[in-house]
C-alpha cells in the first residue's frame, strides 16, 4: 500500500488526537455540576442570612448529583437518549421530593408526594418570599418563604448544570453559573466578590478541561505548563481588573440619579460629589412637606427592618383616621413628579388620604400610608396626593401619653447598651410628660451633636445597630440615620412605640410655578430619615433630631381668653418638621458644574467603566493568542540564529493550529513534500527547512556559518495560512491547538 493510500485510509483527522470517543462518565459530571451549583449559591449568603434556605439548597444540589450518578450507572448499557431522559426525570422527581420534604413535609403523603394542601402552602410561601425580597434590605432574614423559593430555584439550576456538564456543554454551564452567582451583586449594587470570581475562574477551567478530555478531537497529551500559565494569567487579570472597576450610577441606562431601598444605608448616596434632581413637588402650601417612602419598625439589634404590611387597591383608601375629631386638620394637595429615582416605593406626604394619576400596579399600604409596587418603577410617575396637616395644640399633645411598644412574645427582647437607656433617662429627667420628654431629646441632639458624613466612616460606626448607636452617643457626630436611630432607641427605652421613616426633605423653592402652585426641587442629597412616635388620638408624630436639618417639631399653645372675645390661637405648625431650612446640609464638594443646580442636566455616561470592562474581557479572551504569539516570537528568534529544531517546531505548531493533517510517522522530508503538494508551500523555502532539520538530526556538528532560517519559516507558514479559509485562521488565532498538544519535534535533534 502506497503512502498516499495509507494517508487516505487514515482520513483527514489529526493523528495526535484519540481515535475513539471516551465513554460517558457517571461520577465526574455530577461532581463537577454540584461544585458549579455551590459556586453559584455562595454569593447569595451575603444577601440572605444563613438558615434553613442554605440547607435546602445544599440538599437539592447533593440529591441532584446522587440521582444523576445512580441513574447513569443503572442505564449505562442503554441508548444515550434513553439514559439522558431517564436521568433528567429521576433528578426532577428527586428535587421535588426533597423540597417538599424540607418545606412542607407535613402536608404531603409520606412527606414527599405533594397534595392540594402542599401546593397551597407553596403558593403562600412564594408570595411571602416575593414580598420579603421586594421590600427587604440585605441581608434578608431567613424565612420559610425564602427556603421554598431558593430550594425550587436552585433545584432547577442544579438539574440544568448536571445535564449541561454531562452533555459536555462546559461553556453554557459556566455561563449559567456566572449569571446565577452574579445576581446578588447586581441587584444590591454591592462590591466585587474577588474570591468568588477566582473560584468561578477555577471552575470554568476545570469544566473546559473535562469537556475537552472527552472529545476525540482533543489532544492525547496537554501542556501542563501552558494550561496552568493561561489559567493563572486569567485569574490574575480577574483579581486585578475586577476590584478597580468603578461603579457609575449612570450605567443603568434609565437616567435614575439614585436607587433607594429601605436599608438605611444612605451614606454612600449622601456622599456622592454631584447631587442631581430626583423629583419635583408642587403645592399651594406655604412650605413643601416631608415626603416618606416607607417606615421601619422592627429592630433586631443590628438592623431596622422595613414594615411589610398588606397592600390594597388605591380605591380602598389609605386606612381609617388615626386622629380624634377634636384635633384640627387642614386639607393639602401635593403634586409630585419623579424624575431620577429608582424605588419600589413612591414618595408621599403624611398622612395621605387619596391619590390620583397612578396606574393600578401601585398599591396602598394602610399600615404606614405609603404607596408601593412589586413590579412598577418609581421613575417617570407624575401624580397628585391629597393629605392632611394634623395640628394638635400644645395642651392636647401634652395630655396624651405615647403608645407603649408592642411586644412580640415569640421574639427575644433586644439587649441595648446601657448608655442608651441611661442617657435617655438623664436627658429627660426634668420632663413631666411624654411629649416634653421627646422635645428634650430632640433639643439635646440638635444642640449637643454635629452633622457629619465622614465621622461615622472614620470612627468605624457607619451603621444602625445598637453598638453603632452607643458609639454615636459617645462621638456625638454623624448624619441622619445615626440621629434617627439613636432617637428611636432612646424613645423606646422610655417605653414609647417608635419607628423610623425613610424619605426626602422638602427641597428648595424654584422660580417655576404650576398654575398657582409653587414648585420645589428635591435633589439626591436630600435623602433623609427621621423618627416618629405614636400618640393615640393624634397619630404618628415626627421629630427632627438631626442637627442643622429642618426645624424641630413644636406645637403652639391654644389661645387664651385675654379680656373680651376669645383671641385666635397661635397658628400651630404641621406635625411634620418642615420649613425653608429643610434643604440638605451644606457639604464641601468639588465644582459640580451643570449638575449642581436643581434643574441641572443628567450626568453623561461615564465611559471609564465600559472601557475598563471591555479591556478586561478582551485580555481574557486574547490570552491564548498572546501566549501563542510569545512562543512564535521566541522560536523565530532562535530560527534566525540557525536553530533548525525551533524552526521545525514552529512549523509543526502552525500546522496544528490550522488543522493541517500531520502524522508523527512522517519524516521531515515526507512532510515537506506533502506541504508543497497539498498546501502549495514554496518548494525552495521548504527545501531549506527540511535540509536544516535533517542536518541537525543526522550530521555531525560543524562550525560552519549559521544560516538564517526565519525567512524560509515565514514564507512557508504564511502560505499555510493562505491555504485555509478565514474561519479556520480566526479559530487558530483565538484558540491555537498547539498550546494544548505535545510540542515535541518529529525526531530527536542532536545539539
Amino acid at each position: 500500500m502506497s503512502r498516499a493510500e495509507r494517508r487516505a485510509e487514515r482520513g483527514p483527522g489529526l493523528s495526535w488526537h484519540r481515535e475513539h470517543e471516551l465513554p460517558a462518565g457517571t461520577v465526574v459530571p455530577s461532581v463537577l455540576a454540584a461544585a458549579a451549583g455551590l459556586v453559584a449559591m455562595w454569593p447569595f449568603t451575603s444577601v440572605i442570612e444563613p438558615g434553613p434556605w442554605s440547607f435546602a439548597v445544599l440538599a437539592v444540589i447533593v440529591v441532584t448529583a446522587l440521582a444523576g450518578m445512580s441513574s447513569r450507572t443503572l442505564m449505562r448499557g442503554r441508548a444515550a437518549w434513553a439514559r439522558d431522559l431517564v436521568t433528567i426525570v429521576v433528578q426532577i422527581l428527586a428535587v421535588m421530593g426533597t423540597v417538599v420534604l424540607l418545606v412542607a413535609g407535613d402536608t404531603a403523603v409520606f412527606g414527599v408526594i405533594p397534595t392540594d394542601a402542599t401546593f397551597f402552602t407553596f403558593q403562600a410561601l412564594v408570595a411571602s418570599a416575593w414580598e420579603e425580597i421586594t421590600f427587604g434590605a440585605a441581608p434578608i432574614a431567613a424565612s420559610p418563604g425564602l427556603e421554598a423559593v431558593m430550594g425550587i430555584g436552585f433545584g432547577v439550576v442544579a438539574v440544568l448544570l448536571d445535564q449541561l456538564v454531562a452533555q459536555r456543554g462546559a461553556i453554557l454551564a459556566s455561563l449559567l453559573t456566572a449569571v446565577v452567582g452574579s445576581v446578588p451583586m447586581i441587584v444590591t449594587l454591592g462590591g466585587v466578590n474577588v474570591v468568588w470570581f477566582v473560584m468561578l475562574g477555577i471552575l470554568i477551567l476545570v469544566l473546559l478541561r473535562f469537556t475537552a478530555a472527552q472529545n476525540p478531537e482533543s489532544p492525547r497529551r496537554t501542556s501542563v505548563a501552558v494550561a496552568a500559565g493561561v489559567g493563572v494569567a486569567a485569574l490574575a487579570a480577574t483579581v486585578i481588573v475586577a476590584p478597580i472597576l468603578p461603579v457609575s450610577a449612570s450605567l443603568t441606562g434609565t437616567g435614575t440619579g439614585v436607587t433607594v431601598d429601605a436599608s438605611l444605608r444612605l451614606g454612600d448616596d449622601l456622599r456622592q460629589p454631584n447631587p442631581v434632581e430626583v423629583l419635583t413637588v408642587a403645592t399651594t402650601a406655604d412650605t413643601a412637606p416631608y415626603l416618606r417612602l416607607t417606615t421601619l419598625s422592627a429592630f433586631d439589634g443590628n438592623v431596622w427592618e422595613p414594615d411589610r404590611g398588606g397592600l390594597q387597591a388605591q380605591s380602598e383608601g389609605f386606612g381609617p383616621a388615626e386622629w380624634a375629631d377634636d384635633i384640627e386638620t387642614t386639607d393639602q394637595n401635593t403634586s409630585i413628579r419623579v424624575i431620577r429615582m429608582s424605588s419600589s416605593w413612591l414618595p408621599v406626604p403624611y398622612p395621605a388620604t387619596s391619590v390620583q394619576g397612578l396606574p393600578s400596579t401601585w398599591r396602598v399600604s394602610p399600615e404606614n400610608r405609603t404607596l408601593a409596587s412589586r413590579s412598577a418603577e418609581a421613575v417617570g410617575n407624575d401624580y397628585t396626593v391629597r393629605s392632611l396637616e394634623v395640628s394638635p395644640t400644645l395642651e392636647q399633645i401634652r395630655a396624651l401619653p405615647a403608645a407603649s411598644p408592642i411586644v412580640d412574645p415569640d421574639t427575644q427582647p433586644v439587649e441595648l447598651p446601657e448608655i442608651i437607656g441611661d442617657t435617655a433617662a438623664e436627658v429627660t429627667a426634668d420632663a413631666t410628660n411624654d411629649y416634653d420628654r421627646l422635645i428634650a431629646l430632640q433639643s439635646w441632639f440638635r444642640s449637643q451633636f454635629a452633622y457629619s458624613l465622614e465621622t461615622p466612616v472614620d470612627e468605624g460606626f457607619d451603621g444602625t445597630g445598637a453598638d453603632a448607636v452607643a458609639r454615636f452617643l459617645d462621638v456625638r457626630s454623624g448624619y441622619c440615620i445615626h440621629f434617627a436611630g439613636a432617637f428611636a432607641l432612646m424613645a423606646e427605652s422610655l417605653d414609647m412605640e417608635v419607628r423610623i421613616v425613610v424619605g426626602y426633605l422638602p427641597g428648595a423653592l424654584t422660580e417655576t410655578t404650576r398654575g398657582d402652585e409653587a414648585v420645589y426641587s428635591v435633589s439626591s442629597d436630600q435623602l433623609h430619615s427621621w423618627p416618629e412616635v405614636l400618640f393615640p388620638g393624634v397619630g404618628w408624630v415626627p421629630f427632627e433630631p438631626t442637627a442643622s436639618l429642618g426645624v424641630p417639631t413644636a406645637f403652639s399653645a391654644a389661645a387664651t381668653a385675654g379680656g373680651g372675645s376669645g383671641g385666635s390661637a397661635t397658628p400651630a405648625p404641621t406635625a411634620a418638621p418642615s420649613t425653608e431650612q429643610s434643604s440638605g446640609p451644606e457639604l464641601e464638594r468639588e465644582d459640580a458644574g451643570d449638575n449642581a443646580g436643581a434643574t441641572g442636566e443628567l450626568r453623561r455616561l461615564d465611559p471609564t467603566p465600559v472601557v475598563l470592562t471591555t479591556l478586561g474581557v478582551l485580555v481574557v479572551v486574547l490570552l491564548p493568542a498572546f501566549a501563542r504569539l510569545a512562543l512564535r516570537i521566541v522560536r523565530r528568534g532562535r530560527a534566525s540564529r540557525g536553530d533548525a529544531g525551533a524552526a521545525w517546531t514552529e512549523l509543526r505548531a502552525t500546522m496544528q493550529d490550522l488543522r493541517v493533517p500531520l502524522s508523527d510517522a512522517e519524516s521531515p522530508r515526507m512532510r515537506g513534500d506533502d506541504l508543497v503538494r497539498d498546501s502549495r508551500a514554496d518548494a525552495e523555502a521548504m527545501r531549506v527547512l527540511v535540509a536544516a532539520v535533517e542536518q541537525a538530526s543526522y550530521a555531525r556538528p560543524s562550525a560552519g556559518a549559521v544560516r538564517d532560517l526565519d525567512v524560509a519559516l515565514v514564507e512557508v507558514t504564511a502560505q499555510l495560512r493562505r491555504s485555509v479559509d478565514g474561519w479556520t485562521r480566526l479559530h487558530a488565532f483565538l484558540l491555537p491547538r498547539s498550546l494544548f498538544a505535545s510540542r515535541r519535534t518529529d525526531v530527536p535533534l542532536l545539539t
